[in-house]
């Protein structure tokens, strides 16, 4: 394999046909950040964005804005914004809640799609919050058996029968970045009978998705990683159009009530998508989304999954090249099942990564011994990859990692 210079990353970035996206983010002077995967970068734009919502639509228009400025409307606009993104069309998604209010929502109208069914499975490595939610819709609705499936523990053919209801997984491996074939899993669950719910919290704006072509059920996801929303940006929901009107979910809002402004005092769920909606959208962080797809509009997803692969099988390679003795990356080669993420096991793990933080390269910890580090081909190139791998290089090699202040655990890792 011919060595790769920091000088031929710099010709890569120069020819990249991403490269101008990276002058419409704010990105800190002496900083590589490599946490996209968990809290995406401020938009150029979003700042000015955020004071014409506050000032002007908010500050003069007031509750006229609820018409004037589209706000009522914005679940519905934004969601088929961000459908666009993942491989749905019009009339599937709405913008709303958290990600974890959404999975409940989700998983309560697919188990109501599948009476008779008992069986919800899972994956014992999903995100937790997945977990939880799961955990707590068969509670409120009680007397559901639980069945996960793990990397060294059931499959998912071994769990799938005439009593599953639904599946729930996560596109893309949180810790990991592995990824699974979505049209292949999806046709499985569903030829048991079974509902599919895709989690694409690290699918959304980091890689094509087609949920209409893979035929899903039903998907949620956030904002607020590679779509570079902001923190506390609005999750989503996809529901497919042929499952809608028989849907029901158990969060009865009047902002999903078929007519809101009749006041009735009994609930009558709204036709379409528009019946996954709860209560009042946060407009102000709606606002920093809005600000973001303005930038999304304009990105090709093909070359952005093109140069997120570079980016991965770079680091791969520099890693194993300079530090391979001290990590393991475990992280898939194949492109077929890798994200936008690469982890690097660790004997520690976390001091390592509060190092390379001091240094200026950000990524984060996943316990027990992962290093996360997320390429959001935007605005990171081939040249901070060098660097980063520069600064990993002297912090594993020196061990300066083991000094007692790296150790100190904050509350978010």
């Amino acid at each position: 394999m011919t060595e790769v210079t920091r000088e031929d990353c710099v010709a890569r970035d120069a020819s990249d046909p991403l490269a101008s996206f990276r002058s419409e983010f704010v990105l800190p002077e002496g900083v590589i950040y490599l946490d996209g995967n968990s809290l995406g970068v401020l938009p150029a734009r979003t700042a000015a964005h955020l004071e014409h919502v506050v000032t002007q639509e908010w500050g003069q228009g007031l509750i006229r804005s609820w018409n004037d400025a589209g706000w009522f409307d914005k679940p519905r606009t934004l969601g088929d914004r961000v459908g666009g993104l993942i491989g749905a069309g019009p009339g599937q998604v709405v913008v709303c809640d958290s990600t974890s209010v959404n999975v409940f929502k989700a998983l309560s109208a697919a188990l109501g799609l599948r009476p008779g069914r008992d069986v919800v499975v899972g994956d014992r490595d999903n995100f937790p919050t997945d977990l939880y939610m799961m955990q707590g819709a068969t509670g409120t609705l009680g007397g559901y058996e639980h069945r996960l499936i793990w990397a060294d523990g059931p499959e998912l053919a071994d769990v799938l029968d005439e009593r599953v209801a639904a599946v729930v997984l996560t596109h893309v491996d949180y810790r990991t970045g592995r990824m699974y074939d979505m049209a292949a899993v999806t046709a499985q669950v569903q030829a048991a009978g079974a509902l599919m719910i895709w989690d694409l919290a690290h699918s959304v704006g980091a890689l094509p998705v087609d949920l209409d072509g893979c035929g899903v059920d039903l998907a949620i996801g956030c904002t607020y990683k590679y779509v570079n929303g902001g923190p506390g940006a609005p999750a989503f929901i996809y529901v497919a159009s042929r499952h809608q009107d028989s849907a029901s979910q158990p969060l009865s809002g009047w902002h999903g009530h078929a007519e809101p402004f009749a006041f009735t005092p009994d609930y009558a769920p709204a036709p379409g998508i528009t019946r996954f909606l709860v209560g009042t959208p946060h407009l102000l962080s709606y606002a920093g989304l809005e600000s973001s797809l303005e930038i999304w509009d304009r990105v090709d997803l093909a070359s952005l999954r093109a140069k997120s692969l570079a980016l991965t099988d770079l680091f791969i390679e520099l890693v194993e090249a300079r530090v391979g003795e001290h990590v393991e990356v475990v992280t898939p080669r194949d492109h077929a099942v890798r994200g936008s993420q690469v982890s690097l096991r660790h004997e520690d793990g976390y001091a390592p990564m509060q190092a390379l933080i001091e240094r200026g390269v950000i990524g984060d910890f996943r316990a027990p011994d992962l290093m996360r580090f997320g390429f959001t081909p935007l605005y990171v190139g081939y040249a901070d990859v060098w660097d980063a791998v520069d600064v990993l290089t002297d912090i594993l090699t020196t061990e300066v990692w083991r000094e007692p202040r790296y150790a100190t655990r904050h509350a978010v890792t």
